[in-house]
């Protein structure tokens, strides 16, 4: 009820800066936090709950999210909510809905239904990146979300899936293209250098594109060219871009991945450290895990992808197309697979479009090939024909210490790139922030509480440029979790993913409690963000 002053009593208040906990009564009212009271000090509310024992800190934010249609699908969102996630940045990877026309919308269903699925009756009323932030308003959402302007996207529009320099004329309309969705209320951009049509892009083309995000106060978000070989020159390709078109760099999953990198994420951060020192504006983010996980498909070459999804089923029929596919990911390592030559060991299938194909997931590449005593590469080919490419994987390449060394640096932040469809989805979609708090922090101790938090809030928010969220303070938004330091922890696992975290009991968006007592609310609080004329970033009207 408007006007009504809840008290949260009792708490233990992490703000999100990194300063010290401290024990706090903290009130909401209207949606906003409107006193802090330390020491005992008197408070005025109309109802209270002791949060005695429970840490009170922003709510966290999901820097690489793919909630882009489970927003809409599924909108009490369990698998954010009961992880204290209260923001999301959509958009990713360069892989998104809008903007859009009939035919772009057409293939980018396709291209990505192994990462966001295409459900059922859902109404496609939007085109534009405002009709789609409108569209997240107007039908009710679970946590707040802000968007960015998928690259990828924006280049099938102009130039299909060529593989080539676009024109003058073809780079301005781009430029146009990306201009729009920023004033509609994008926060920057995102590039899929490792996905079609995005690898195709050159750094010049990239450079000019991040000028335009630059001017408006946005950064861009890269999946680069490669996290196998060649992964540091592709992060050096990232700062080179963010150098010359002075554009803030917010690096998607920071990780040093397969064996040609373990152990070397100390090259990765002295070589953003050497780029921070000389000004540029990095940040970064990774998830808690070692496995990654994408598309079956994303494997291919990126010369299969020319006349699109279509394109890419009848190269697969064509025995001399596939020679030349085996030969690129077995033998050279295919520009879809890091440049890295194939280890069918490491593909674990873990979600089919066809439901006939479920008996395939949980089960390597290798495994399947075994089983029938077929070459491995005759079953991914058949596998990705038979699912029409909807088929998504477990890629098991990381290294622990790598994860562990990555996500102490300073600028870290916390992203999911959960993939909250198929029939075992990653557990990083159910577990991440649980596992920083729970796995990381109490338990390794690669992290303290507080540095952990700020990561996961204050770090994030500074990076979106967020108007009054991502700190406890007086006038920001009320978007808070309150959880048991000491028993807080994830659950997901690779068999069974679709887990509840422990210890997160309470989440407020927006003031409006949507997980109480651990249990889920039903409320949709949640708005779209938008960036507004001077770069800042908050809901519609504030």
């Amino acid at each position: 009820m408007p006007g009504t002053r809840l008290a949260l009593r009792g708490a233990t208040v992490i703000d999100g800066t990194g300063a010290p906990r401290y024990r706090a009564d903290v009130v909401i009212a209207d949606g906003q936090i409107a006193d802090i009271a330390r020491d005992g000090e008197p408070i005025v509310a109309d109802r209270s709950i002791d949060v005695t024992g429970l840490v009170l800190a922003p709510g966290f934010i999901d820097m690489h999210a793919h909630s882009d249609l489970a927003l809409l699908a599924e909108p009490e969102h369990l698998a954010k909510i009961s992880q204290g996630v209260t923001l999301e940045v959509l958009g990713q990877d360069g892989l998104a809905y809008a903007p859009v026309d009939e035919v772009t919308l057409a293939n980018i269903r396709r291209q990505i239904a192994g990462w966001n699925g295409d459900p059922a009756g859902l109404d496609w009323n939007w085109r534009s990146v405002g009709e789609y932030l409108d569209r997240l308003d107007s039908s009710g959402i679970a946590t707040n979300a802000c968007y960015l302007v998928p690259h990828g996207t924006v280049r099938m529009l102009v130039l299909g899936y060529d593989a080539r320099v676009p024109s003058a004329d073809e780079l301005t309309r781009m430029q146009a293209l990306i201009h729009t969705g920023m004033t509609e209320g994008a926060v920057g951009i995102s590039f899929g250098l490792g996905y079609t049509p995005g690898m195709y892009a050159t750094t010049a083309e990239l450079t000019e594109l991040c000028r335009v995000v630059a001017e408006l106060g946005g950064f861009f978000a890269p999946h680069h060219r490669s996290y196998g070989a060649g992964a540091l020159d592709a992060y050096a390709e990232m700062i080179d871009v963010s150098r010359a078109s002075g554009c803030p760099l917010h690096l998607s999953h920071a990780t040093m991945n397969f064996n040609v990198n373990r152990g070397r994420a100390g090259e990765l951060l002295a070589l953003l450290d050497a780029a921070i020192a000389d000004g540029c504006d990095i940040s970064l983010d990774t998830y808690p895990y070692l496995p990654g996980s994408t598309t079956l498909a994303a494997l291919l070459p990126s010369w299969t992808s020319a006349d699109g999804p279509d394109g890419v089923l009848r190269l697969l029929k064509d025995p001399a197309a596939c020679a030349r596919i085996q030969q690129d990911i077995e033998v050279r390592g295919s520009d879809g697979c890091h440049r890295v030559p194939m280890d069918w060991n490491t593909i674990q299938i873990s979600g089919v479009g066809d439901p006939e194909l479920t008996a395939n997931v949980g089960r390597t590449i290798e495994e399947l090939a075994r089983a029938v005593a077929r070459p491995p590469f005759d079953v991914f080919r058949e596998l990705l024909i038979a699912d029409r490419l909807a088929t998504t994987i477990l890629h098991l390449v990381g290294h622990e210490e790598n994860v562990r060394a990555i996500m102490r640096h300073p600028a870290h932040t916390g992203g999911s790139d959960g993939l909250l469809v198929g029939t075992r989805p990653h557990p990083r979609a159910w577990g991440t922030f649980p596992r920083y708090l729970g796995h990381y922090t109490r338990e390794l101790g690669v992290l303290g509480l507080e540095e952990c938090v700020a990561h996961l809030t204050g770090n994030a928010a500074r990076r979106l440029r967020l108007h009054d969220r991502g700190l406890i303070r007086p006038g920001y938004a009320a978007d808070l979790v309150l959880f048991e330091a000491e028993t807080v922890r994830d659950t997901a696992t690779y068999d069974e993913p679709r887990q509840q975290a422990t210890g997160i009991e309470h989440v407020f968006v927006n003031g409006v409690a949507t997980l109480a007592e651990g249990r889920p609310t039903g409320a949709l609080a949640g708005r779209a963000l938008r960036r507004s004329a001077n770069g800042l970033v908050a809901q519609m009207g504030m």
